[in-house]
């Protein structure tokens, strides 16, 4: 093959003919040659006649924004031109949102697409994806669609290039999306997705016709179970599953007890040949990164924890004063185990018992002396990040906050001001609410307070910092101070799922 002014395409076949008969911007040459027009049309007409080509992405798009794409973000950014319905699973910290933006861009430009709808988490609509845009495409117009109902679909209404939205917005205004000329449609974190019986789930799969360009975007497929493919195969390639879930269950699954089911063998090559056509790139493939530490520090617990932590462990039921704490299964024992070892639990009746953290915040702080540049710190409970931010800032210590709570345009805030300035000097953070998306390399320690149950959501918090842009050596921190804390580190240290392993987990802690 070669290409003839970056505008045509010099192919030598055994049959010109084939190519000749089915593309019309084609001509016949000597020596069993034809010349083609390099276009999108014909490179998706070549390639159902087997005839693999370059995306036109590649030698005709001026890469706009401020940024030099990387190479494997140029291959990606072909990647999605060349499938309608595809998937992203570059690993978090490559830079696929921007591969997104400059593949949706030469759409826009070609005319094949009139309008892009971004679905992505609440947290990083206005911090990564709008800033983003304004970095990639600056050319290009872009709203979030958030607030009252009224308010989205005036936005959705306006005509924008790119409009970006959360995944419960989309069940709101879907009439709106759906007569608002979006023939483009990106899902970042697409896991959200992974079950098809939801409302969530349906409500955007009506959204997409035959003709809908749809990007599944994660760095962690089916991280939790092989079961969580079924929904995004399904969303993305309906005939590579079978059209019931229990089927798709009894390929990968394994029934043990009417309760239990473990992994067959061969899931692992069934989930990849499902989840296609996919694109991947790893941190390591791809970006020059400093090293990446993971360290254990060991913290003890309080004589007050230890006796509670022990009472649960053993009777199932710890009471305190008038309050009860009962625990009716494997996962809620694991839940209030990591709850006492973390600094405070949730009693039945919907209370908080706080417990004495010295150990472990002593430990903190010495972590957070150590590090050379500025600490995210992780903690599962609400309850317990208002505990520790209160101590860190009679410390002295610059602390921000951000958890579910936290209103989107202070979050904005936050990220940017931890990002450019001096202080705040710690992030503490509830998990769930930014794990994803989030540029945050002015910190180079992250700290776990105590573990997240989810492998998915502890690898993407882990990528925060290290990403690219980071220029510091980084290091993850692990506080362990129950045995119940050190075997789900393990787990997510091995990339096993935690949540598979709930029951034969607890029963180990009892022997």
């Amino acid at each position: 093959m070669q290409i003839i002014g970056g505008k045509a395409l010099l192919l030598k076949l055994r049959n010109p003919k084939r190519v000749t008969e089915t593309v019309s911007k084609s001509k016949e040459m000597p020596d069993n040659e034809v010349l083609v027009n390099w276009g999108l049309d014909e490179m998706h007409t070549l390639k159902k006649l087997n005839i693999n080509v370059p995306s036109p992405i590649q030698g005709q798009y001026k890469w706009t924004g401020k940024y030099v794409p990387f190479d494997h973000q140029k291959k990606t950014a072909a990647f999605f031109t060349m499938n309608r319905k595809s998937f992203c699973f570059n690993e978090q910290g490559t830079g696929k949102t921007a591969s997104a933006i400059w593949a949706a861009d030469f759409l826009l430009k070609q005319g094949k697409i009139k309008r892009v709808l971004v679905i992505c988490p609440l947290s990083i609509m206005d911090s990564a994806w709008r800033e983003d845009l304004f970095s990639f495409a600056p050319h290009r117009s872009v709203d979030i669609a958030y607030g009252a109902s009224k308010k989205r679909k005036a936005i959705i209404e306006q005509g924008a290039d790119f409009v970006i939205i959360n995944y419960d917005g989309v069940e709101i205004v879907s009439e709106e999306i759906a007569n608002g000329g979006f023939d483009l449609i990106i899902v970042d974190e697409a896991t959200h997705y992974k079950n098809a019986q939801s409302k969530r789930w349906k409500t955007l799969n009506k959204l997409i016709k035959d003709d809908t360009w749809l990007w599944l975007m994660t760095g962690t497929p089916a991280a939790q179970s092989p079961l969580d493919a079924y929904g995004l195969a399904k969303m993305i390639n309906p005939l590579n599953v079978p059209r019931f879930f229990g089927s798709f269950r009894d390929m990968v699954m394994r029934k043990v007890t009417q309760f239990r089911w473990i992994i067959k063998p061969e899931a692992t090559d069934l989930v990849f040949n499902v989840l296609q056509p996919a694109i991947r790139f790893t941190k390591e493939q791809c970006l020059d990164l400093p090293a990446m530490t993971y360290v254990k520090r060991k913290v003890e617990l309080t004589r007050q924890q230890q006796k509670y932590y022990d009472m649960l462990k053993k009777k199932l039921v710890m009471t305190v004063g008038d309050d009860e704490v009962s625990a009716v299964n494997a996962a809620v024992i694991m839940n209030k185990l990591l709850q006492i070892s973390a600094g405070a639990v949730y009693t039945d009746e919907g209370d908080t018992l706080e417990f004495d953290i010295k150990h472990r915040y002593k430990v903190l702080r010495e972590v957070i002396d150590e590090s050379s540049q500025k600490v995210l710190i992780f903690v599962p409970f609400k309850h317990t990040i208002d505990i520790l931010t209160d101590k860190l800032r009679t410390d002295g210590i610059t602390t921000e906050v951000i958890r579910g709570d936290v209103p989107v345009a202070r979050r904005t805030d936050i990220f940017k001001r931890f990002q450019t300035t001096d202080n705040p000097r710690v992030l503490v953070i509830q998990p769930q609410s930014a794990a994803h998306g989030v540029t945050l390399t002015a910190a180079n320690t992250v700290v776990w307070w105590g573990p997240t149950p989810s492998l998915e959501t502890y690898a993407q918090a882990n990528a925060r910092v290290h990403r690219s842009g980071q220029t510091h050596p980084c290091t993850v921190v692990q506080l362990q101070g129950s045995a119940v804390e050190k075997r789900v580190y393990a787990l997510l240290d091995n990339r096993i799922n935690v949540h598979t392993k709930m029951i034969d987990l607890y029963k180990e802690i009892l022997d």
